[in-house]
This record gives structure tokens, C-alpha cells and sequence, in this order.
């Protein structure tokens, strides 16, 4: 089944089935900008992004591929991505929707020929709200095959490229199962008390490392096979490195929707409300057990 069949049958409202369905033609033109980018970009074009990280040819590129769409087709209110350090408001807006979005999460890699992806999420009005508010949440994998993994609150779905360029239905309402991966990011030495109290309990319960470098790439793993994925806070940035709306609120989304939670380590993300659209956060997200389990060590400390 196609993606707009899919959304159709599930009775998806119009205007934001419309908005998911521009989001997966924009990814399209995201990807085709990989092969002569990466041919063309000198150490040199790199700048920084809001969050002082390096800003390759292809965040900009991903960035403006998404932004300059939205403002053509007039389909969302409000837009914040992770390249921009300003919230952009729509010339007349045909809908009040509000969008936040990671371009292009782990650009980094595409030298290497990892998986690099899209993150993306839909508010009702604006963006500054607890993610609970997110109506749609989705994320696009640029991989050995490129998938679509979307919610509106009715499951999980993923749907996958096919030789035409058309999104194919792949799985239908994923639950995360139980399983013992987990993907640590920050260094070991770095580690704060309970966060290495928790770290050791997953090894001693036989689970294994697997991190890419990706976050939505190592969330997608996640999401089929189980575990838990942690970017924490660490000595020197307690407060974490991932961003609260471009990449923990979508992919806590997805993840709750599969049966799985997120937190940053305390309490549930997706019920904080941001303070302004840079907002960054520990994350833990993935199975209940695991994510139970680190709120049990990070409270204890109190």
C-alpha cells in the first residue's frame, strides 16, 4: 500500500496528511543533493551552527530544501530547525500547524557512507509546546534503502522507497520489543554517578554497545530490536547535548507511540515545556524497563 492510501484509510485529516506527504517528496529532493555535495564540499565551506557545532554544505542544503518548500506551499505557520537560530513565521499560512525539524541528523557521517536521516515534527499551532501537544512525529532514514517511519497517534508505520521513488507500507503498528542493545553516547570518563551505576547494570545484564554516531539511525535500531539509546548529561554539559525539540521530542514521540518512553533520566521529556526553541536535554529513550530503570538511579542521587 502506497502512503497516501495508507493515510486516506486511516481517515488522516487532510491538511496535515497533506504536510506528511510533503515531507516525504521533500526528502527525496534531500537525498538527490547527496552525490554532488559530498563531491563538491571542501574542508574549508564548513560554518557553525547555532549550537557552535560544525555546519556542513548538506545541513544547510537539507535545511534549505525543507524551509524554502514550507514557504512556497504555505502549508505550516511556524517553522524551527535546527540550523536556524530564529523562529520563521509563514507568510499566509493556509494552516496553523508549527513544524520543527532536524534536516539532516548525523551529516557528519555521510563521508563514511553511514546512515543519516530527517526528523521532523507537527504541532497543532506552536512549537514551544510539551511534545504530548505533537500531533504527527516522523523520520526519514537515507540508509542502504531509504524509509519513512511516521505516527499520528495511531501507531507506528514505516514505509519504504521503492524504485519509483514511492513510499511502500513495510510494517505496520510497530511496538518496540525487548531486547538488549544499548547505544551510549558521551565519553566513559565523563560519565556522572548514576548514569555509570546504570551503564554497568545494563553490561552485567548482558546487553550489547551499538552506536553509529546517528541518533535517529541508532533510535531506528531501537525502535525494531529493543534496548535503550542515551545521550546524557556528562561533566562539563549536565545538561546534555541533543536538542529538546528537533530530536528528542519526535523521536519520544515515535517511541511512546511503539510502547517505549523517553526521559532525561528524571522524568518523562515529553512533558516539559521548552523555553525557547535551542533547548537542549540529557535523553534516555527506548524500552519501559530500561528507561524505569535510570529515573530509579538518577532519583536515588537526590
Amino acid at each position: 500500500m502506497m502512503l497516501k492510501d495508507f493515510l486516506v484509510n486511516a481517515g488522516t485529516e487532510k491538511n496535515l496528511m497533506e504536510l506528511i506527504l510533503f515531507f516525504s517528496e521533500q526528502s527525496k529532493e534531500v537525498k538527490r543533493g547527496f552525490f554532488p555535495l559530498t563531491m563538491k564540499t571542501k574542508a574549508d565551506e564548513y560554518t557553525r551552527n547555532v549550537f557552535g557545532e560544525e555546519q556542513m554544505v548538506l545541513d544547510k542544503y537539507a535545511d534549505g530544501v525543507f524551509v524554502s518548500g514550507l514557504k512556497k506551499t504555505r502549508l505550516a505557520r511556524y517553522i524551527a530547525t535546527e540550523e536556524q537560530d530564529h523562529l520563521i513565521e509563514v507568510d499566509d499560512p493556509k494552516n496553523n500547524f508549527g513544524v520543527v525539524i532536524d534536516p539532516l541528523d548525523g551529516s557528519s557521517l555521510i563521508d563514511v557512507n553511514f546512515t543519516i536521516g530527517s526528523i521532523i515534527g507537527i504541532y497543532p499551532g506552536n512549537v514551544l509546546e510539551k511534545g504530548e501537544k505533537m500531533i504527527a512525529a516522523m523520520y526519514i532514514l537515507y540508509g542502504p534503502l531509504t524509509l519513512l517511519t511516521f505516527t499520528t497517534g495511531q501507531g507506528v508505520h514505516e514505509f519504504v522507497m521503492n524504485d519509483a521513488g514511492a513510499f511502500v507500507l513495510k510494517d505496520q503498528d510497530i511496538k518496540i520489543p525487548d531486547g538488549k542493545i544499548y547505544a551510549p553516547g558521551a565519553l566513559r570518563k565523563d560519565y556522572l554517578p548514576a548514569h555509570a551505576r546504570w551503564i554497568e547494570h545494563l553490561e552485567r545484564g548482558g546487553y550489547k554497545l551499538r552506536f553509529s554516531g546517528c541518533f535517529v539511525a541508532d533510535a531506528h535500531q531501537i525502535l525494531h530490536k529493543g534496548g535503550v539509546f542515551t545521550y546524557p548529561g556528562f561533566k562539563g554539559k549536565e545538561s546534555g547535548k541533543l536538542r529538546l525539540l528537533y530530536e528528542a521530542n519526535p523521536i519520544g514521540k515515535l517511541i511512546h507511540e511503539a510502547g517505549g518512553a523517553i526521559s532525561n533520566g528524571r522524568r518523562n521529556i515529553l512533558d516539559i515545556t521548552p523555553a525557547g526553541i535551542n533547548d537542549i536535554t540529557p535523553i534516555y529513550v527506548g524500552g519501559k524497563k530500561e528507561i524505569g530503570m535510570i529515573e530509579k538511579f538518577m532519583n536515588e542521587d537526590q
